[in-house]
């Protein structure tokens, strides 16, 4: 998944503040200290599931549901085959939210059905509600009649004009971290993986697309199937239906998209074979068949969901000039770090985000040179120094504790994406790239389609790559990168060339008042506006902003990156000619880390919180409910604040 934090498309993660110069590595000690990540307790534990994978796991899981508009709700079967391993289990436990369970039935070889008693427990404010099944006879096929709530976490229902052609309902799912149970009753973990398919009826003027091979020549009648054949994770499962048509890149990729929208996602993901082509070359096949993209409407709270086969995508990365689309090969790295070999629990979630991110950089400069990468990688690190400065000690540790009650969407931050990267990175450098590559090449084939923990790598490490070098890399080293907080003082730290071109046009403006000249900036990709604008500072006087608004346009533009850093600083610096417009921007997109930053900075004031209240009255219906409740905790929290 794209970060949902403060981050830039082609970059993982840029916050808005000064970035003048790269902050001080915030240092980590070396002193001599044990293997790293040995514990005597599996790190492979969930504690954010009910589920019981070491008595019994789902095999296999096919659904035949219906999606409706009207009540908002998807209602049908799910039949599970199981593989019972301890033979003293008698009791199927699975993992629900809002979820209402009208029967589950044991299900014989001859289709005869036999009801099975079951309990729903009373619901958990994070993890939802235990459902417990009993099943004496340890039954090898489970099949479960519920439908959705109205509120599903995972699921958003859109009214006609609410999507960009006005004129169709649309649905989609999200299903990381925990949300899936939202929509189906599942073992909802990343340590249980099962293939499925599928039967899903609708109205028949909207396509329904699923995470699974879908068809691009499928006839829109309102009654689809769908096959997923590789075994995934339970937050790999997905769901979308609307005004949805097909145009084709290459003979194994295209984009699915509303009509008025499909032309221009298509130009923009024009490069996407290339990537894959990239990909395939460092780190092997392609195992998942075909790769497409569904651009999703505004609303989407994320930039990108690496739905195997389905990539779901923010609208807020088509700008026209290909600026942002390092969200694909974000998504596209994930059918390999990720998809294909997946943190056993969110605690491990670098083992995806970090890798994933370290594959896109890889992906970025295959295709677009080692400048853009080394772009992206100043761009994070700088970032990630700034964010653990606020951060506990303990989340800024690779291999996080146990999340215990934790919500696991609250405990990933950028550590997970960056200073997993650069993690990688430091180990390329020790070993070089003739070494490294088949090294991870290694680790996703002899992975692959498992679930996989932090213990689990270190030990890959020792025996695959330390022997390679053995004085490369010591244990406390590793020690540092993987359970100290902060980002040891040995990390390679990038540097871009073309950084210090912005740095010098913004340093001769604040000292002569004479704008950068269009020579200069008319070749700018947005990482190099958002640069020159983060090294602003925390605050500009207002004719300062009045005349970059004037030569640049920055407000009302239609960039969200830098709508969402310009925003903030005019509202820090009393520039009120822009929160009209920061109002529209913020009312208009769901895309949480290019709207939470404005309102942030609203909610500040009481005169911005009263603005932000109004704008997000009107906004709420448009909204996914992972935004809704974010903006609204915010919003609570100010509300709360000791007044000054």
């Amino acid at each position: 998944m794209r970060s949902p934090f403060l981050m830039l498309p082609l970059a993982v993660a840029l916050a808005a503040g000064c970035a003048k110069d790269p902050a001080a590595p915030v240092a980590a000690p070396v002193a001599e200290k044990p293997a790293a990540a040995v514990n005597t307790v599996s790190r492979s534990h969930d504690e954010s599931s009910y589920a019981e994978p070491d008595k019994v796991v789902i095999k296999d899981l096919a659904l035949d549901l219906k999606v409706d508009f009207e009540q908002k709700q998807i209602g049908g079967t799910a039949t599970y085959a199981l593989e019972w391993k301890d033979k003293a289990a008698r009791q199927l436990v699975l993992d629900t939210r809002e979820l209402t369970i009208a029967k589950v039935e044991a299900l014989a070889a001859d289709g005869a059905a036999t009801a099975l008693q079951f309990e729903l427990a009373p619901a958990d404010k994070v993890f939802g509600s235990k459902l417990t099944i009993q099943a004496p006879e340890q039954p090898a096929s489970v099949r479960i009649t519920y439908h959705t709530a109205p509120t599903a976490s995972g699921l958003q229902w859109l009214e006609p004009s609410m999507t960009e052609g006005k004129k169709l309902p649309f649905m989609f799912s999200q299903s990381q971290a925990i949300h899936a149970r939202s929509w189906v009753p599942l073992q909802d973990t990343p340590s249980v993986r099962f293939t499925y398919s599928a039967h899903v009826a609708s109205r028949p003027d909207v396509m329904v697309l699923m995470s699974a091979d879908n068809d691009p020549k499928a006839a829109r009648d309102g009654d689809y199937t769908f096959k997923m054949p590789q075994p995934i994770p339970s937050y790999l499962l997905a769901i979308a239906a609307g005004d949805l048509v097909f145009e084709p890149i290459s003979s194994r990729s295209g984009v699915w998209a509303e009509p008025a929208m499909v032309n221009k996602a298509a130009k923009e993901f024009e490069d996407t074979e290339k990537m894959i082509g990239a990909a395939e070359k460092l780190y092997g096949e392609y195992r998942w068949g075909r790769y497409d993209m569904l651009v999703l409407p505004p609303s989407f709270p994320f930039g990108g969901m690496e739905n195997p086969r389905l990539t779901f995508a923010t609208p807020t990365v088509i700008v026209g000039d290909k600026s942002l689309v390092s969200l694909v090969a974000h998504e596209l790295a994930h059918s390999w770090s990720g998809n294909l070999v997946t943190n056993a629990s969110w605690k491990d979630i670098w083992l995806n985000e970090g890798f994933t991110t370290y594959v896109q950089a890889r992906i970025t400069e295959a295709l677009y040179g080692q400048e853009a990468a080394e772009m992206e990688r100043e761009i994070d690190q700088t970032d990630l120094l700034n964010e653990v400065k606020d951060m506990s000690p303990a989340d800024q540790a690779l291999a996080l504790p146990p999340l215990n009650e934790r919500d696991p969407d609250d405990a990933l931050s950028q550590v997970a994406y960056v200073k997993g990267a650069w993690f990688l990175q430091f180990l390329e450098q020790r070993f070089g790239r003739e070494v490294f590559d088949p090294f991870l090449r290694g680790w996703f084939d002899d992975h692959a389609f498992q679930s996989a923990n932090t213990d689990q790598f270190v030990e890959y490490l020792k025996k695959n790559l330390l022997p390679k070098n053995p004085t490369a890399v010591s244990d406390a080293e590793l020690h540092a990168w993987l359970e100290e907080p902060g980002i040891p003082s040995f990390a390679p730290k990038a540097r871009s060339r073309g950084f210090a071109v912005v740095d010098t046009a913004r340093i001769a403006w604040l000292g002569s008042e004479q704008l950068p000249s269009n020579q200069v900036t008319s070749q700018w990709t947005t990482q190099e506006w958002v640069r020159f604008i983060d090294g602003l500072g925390k605050t500009v006087p207002v004719a300062k902003l009045e005349q970059l608004d004037k030569g640049y346009h920055f407000t009302g533009t239609p960039n969200g990156e830098i709508a969402m850093r310009w925003y903030p600083l005019a509202i820090r610096s009393g520039y009120a000619q822009a929160q009209p417009a920061a109002g529209e921007f913020i009312q208009k997109v769901g895309r949480r880390k290019l709207i939470l930053p404005i309102y942030a900075e609203l909610l500040k004031t009481p005169e911005g919180l009263a603005f932000a209240k109004e704008v997000f009255a009107k906004a709420k219906p448009g909204y996914h409910p992972i935004t809704t409740a974010s903006v609204a905790d915010m919003i609570a929290k100010a509300e709360a604040a000791p007044k000054p």
